[in-house]
């Protein structure tokens, strides 16, 4: 029995995967992945489907750089990864992308929420897209671990083996610089959301009647503040008092940038006018649906 214990074959040590020359890198070399809220639920969800000892397997190889590129579509990721092998193992994550029909429905609920749009418009994902999706019975993220259709050309019999546990914990990282990935796999691209967002909005902002600007204010600062009547009453709905305001009060003492104040400021306020607008132009329209 000693013997047989013995044997040089019974000691194998396995072998360290080939480097790879440009692979992606994890940005997470220690703790745990998701650096946001949808990309730590991403990677808890992965490890609640009780696989979290295989999923292990492939945090060295996330973070070792072996995986040599991936490619997020809808419904399908895929991805080369460097074993020991000359040849980098082929892989393959499918997730069922939602259907026009369940975009549409989410579409028309995300209208009503200003807010939420907003975050999107910023690069984020409002957490109440989430209960918005689940709202329709569906979800963003898998439910189960059979929502997952995973394939790998490396001999490994188990699945998830590490080659796609090192896809599973660069796709939470690759979430957490672009939630609209998340959003492509389930069947929905950046532009295509943001458009049919924006359509309803951008063409009420555009077709209404531009504004008038208002009598100037007083230049002198004294007299200018101390009308308090006319102030406290509100400003005719035509009269814009961008403008006049920054022309009677004159540029601060600490500006200093070559630009000039008062068409910096104009033109903040340009665009903060425009925004409001378009949120108005949503809630509008949500009213009326």
């Amino acid at each position: 029995m000693s013997k047989y214990y013995d044997d040089p074959w019974w000691h194998y040590t396995p072998a360290e995967p080939l480097p790879v020359q440009g692979g992606i890198r994890a940005k997470s070399q220690r703790g745990g992945f998701g650096g946001t809220w949808w990309g730590r639920k991403w990677v808890r969800t992965l490890e609640s489907f009780n696989i979290g000892a295989r999923l292990g397997r492939g945090k060295s190889y996330a973070r070792g750089g072996q995986v040599a590129d991936l490619v997020i579509g809808a419904g399908e990721v895929r991805a080369r990864v460097q074993g020991t092998r000359r040849t980098p193992y082929k892989v393959s994550i499918r997730l069922r992308a939602f259907t026009a029909e369940e975009w549409q429905g989410i579409v028309r609920r995300l209208r009503r929420m200003p807010i939420e749009v907003a975050a999107l418009l910023r690069g984020e994902m409002p957490e109440a897209l989430d209960a918005i999706v689940a709202e329709k019975g569906l979800s963003l993220f898998p439910r189960t671990d059979s929502d997952l259709i995973t394939d790998c050309s490396c001999p490994d019999w188990s699945n998830p083996c590490k080659h796609i546990a090192a896809v599973y914990y660069l796709l939470a990282e690759a979430f957490d610089d672009d939630p609209f990935l998340l959003l492509r796999l389930r069947g929905m691209d950046r532009a295509q959301l943001l458009s049919q967002l924006q359509t309803a909005a951008v063409r009420r902002v555009a077709e209404a009647p531009p504004r008038q600007q208002g009598p100037p204010l007083p230049a002198d600062p004294e007299q200018f503040w101390s009308r308090s009547d006319a102030l406290a009453s509100p400003l005719p709905s035509d009269i814009d008092p961008a403008a006049s305001i920054i022309s009677a009060l004159g540029a601060p003492s600490f500006w200093r940038a070559a630009r000039p104040f008062a068409e910096t400021l104009a033109g903040i306020h340009r665009q903060a006018a425009a925004t409001a607008e378009e949120f108005t132009a949503f809630w509008e329209q949500s009213q009326s649906e």
